[in-house]
């Protein structure tokens, strides 16, 4: 099956996105249109996973559904897998959690 004839194996969430999400598990060799350009696979990717649409520097913003997930920690080539160990998370937590789990309330939030 040709490149052109293959269904689309990676997803764009928004337009602003500087990622697509694997749509099946893709194998290293693979090749993929991304923005209708052949790119192959260095590495496997597992479904769901994230993989880059442009190359990224370090310090980039990764966007996913238009938000910011978090920043790039080591380059990234278009096509490589976006994960752990090439990403840090910017989400910032909106509440705290005390030792054993549960929501930590201020002594002036405790009634």
């Amino acid at each position: 099956m040709s490149l052109a004839t293959q269904p689309a194996s990676l997803l764009l969430m928004s337009p602003e996105d500087n990622c697509l999400i694997a749509r099946t598990a893709l194998a290293c060799g693979d090749v993929v249109a991304i923005d209708g350009q052949p790119v192959t696979l260095a590495q496997n990717i597992l479904i769901g996973h994230k993989v880059a649409r442009r190359a990224l520097a370090v310090g980039d913003k990764v966007l996913r559904y238009g938000a910011l997930i978090g920043s790039i920690t080591a380059p990234v080539a278009i096509g490589e897998h976006i994960h752990t160990h090439n990403l840090a998370s910017d989400y910032i937590p909106t509440f705290t959690l005390g030792q054993d789990g549960h929501h930590f309330l201020d002594k002036d939030d405790q009634a």
